[in-house]
């Protein structure tokens, strides 16, 4: 199997060492750095099990790595997924197009730029955790989801492909019907922009005297938006016919706004996770560089805002919290 992987951040790494160390599989990978990267690499998760992997061709140029690939798998984030299609559009021949995640607008690019009939596939969610320790030469392998939840279009054999899923993410997979239950989600693209919006709006050139904690900090403010928000965003889910996604307050097992309040700043795993913000002097100010800003308006809030809109759907909290990412970062 010949696999083309777009893209050389942490889960570009970790991908190509987990799947290229697989019997049968040959490696190209698109990157804007090629001569950083060597012709191994290895990457090690944290029972250190080590996945050592050789790289048959690395380039910057599509015409290089794409053609008579079988798969391409983009691991990349959304400002560069629309650019990366359109380059590698000519060389697609045979190969299934698809995304380490979906929620950043790679299905709704690939249906405009690719055309129909094309083959894709994406997963719901990431489907590791991933560090970079050398670039182009190792990586850390932080986490394996249990399960992982993908789409598929015009696969000819999908139980197959479905399958060599499951073999070169070495994890479960099980397929959805739709590609909206992949390409929206009220993870990142409304808890990310909700809390922003608690956090800046009306201080957004306020010096701050600390580094905001963005969870352990939360606020029942952050909480109220954020149910509304996702109240909105299952109106929308509604009209689509979309019936797989659970709510906020029942992924964060919630009643109500204190309760999760509560939950979310209990999470281990979120305690020292910071805010998108900057030191000055005198303090601290939002970074509006960041990707919680450059990503998940444009590529996240930005899908379901133009679907409910398209859909004369009432959603005034997620047009509020729109508008305003989007005046400051100038990226509709």
């Amino acid at each position: 199997m010949k696999i083309c992987i777009c893209g050389g951040g942490s889960l570009g790494h970790v991908c190509a060492g987990v799947m290229a160390s697989q019997q049968g599989v040959e490696l190209n990978i698109l990157s804007g750095h090629p001569h950083h990267w060597h012709s191994t690499i290895t990457v090690t998760d944290l029972d250190h099990r080590q996945f050592t992997a050789c790289i048959h061709n690395v380039s910057a140029n599509p015409a290089e790595v794409v053609p008579n690939q079988d798969i391409i798998l983009l691991c990349l984030p959304g400002y560069l997924i629309e650019q990366t299609l359109r380059d590698i559009k000519p060389y697609l021949g045979h190969a299934a197009v698809g995304t380490v995640v979906s929620s950043t607008g790679f299905f709704f690019f690939a249906h405009d730029i690719l055309g129909p009939g094309t083959p894709l596939f994406g997963f719901q969610r990431v489907p590791f955790i991933s560090r970079v320790v050398d670039y182009g030469s190792t990586a850390s392998l932080l986490g394996y989801k249990s399960s992982l939840a993908a789409v598929l279009e015009n696969i000819e054999h999908p139980d197959t492909f479905r399958a060599a899923l499951e073999q070169l993410f070495i994890t479960p997979v099980t397929l959805l019907r739709s590609f909206y239950e992949v390409a929206l989600s009220n993870s990142n693209p409304i808890l990310h922009t909700g809390r922003l919006y608690t956090l800046f709006h009306g201080r957004e050139h306020d010096v701050f005297d600390h580094n905001i904690l963005f969870y352990k900090e939360w606020t029942d403010q952050a909480s109220k938006l954020l149910i509304d928000m996702d109240a909105e965003f299952f109106l929308l889910l509604d009209k689509l016919g979309v019936h797989t996604l659970p709510t906020l307050l029942d992924y964060y097992e919630s009643t109500d706004a204190a309760s999760l309040t509560r939950k979310i700043q209990s999470i281990p795993a979120f305690q020292t996770i910071t805010s998108p913000m900057k030191p000055v002097q005198g303090g601290w100010v939002a970074d509006y560089t960041s990707r919680y800003f450059t990503e998940d308006f444009p590529f996240g809030l930005r899908f379901i805002h133009s679907l409910a809109q398209q859909h004369r759907l009432s959603i005034p909290r997620i047009h509020s919290v729109y508008e305003w990412g989007t005046t400051l970062t100038g990226k509709p």
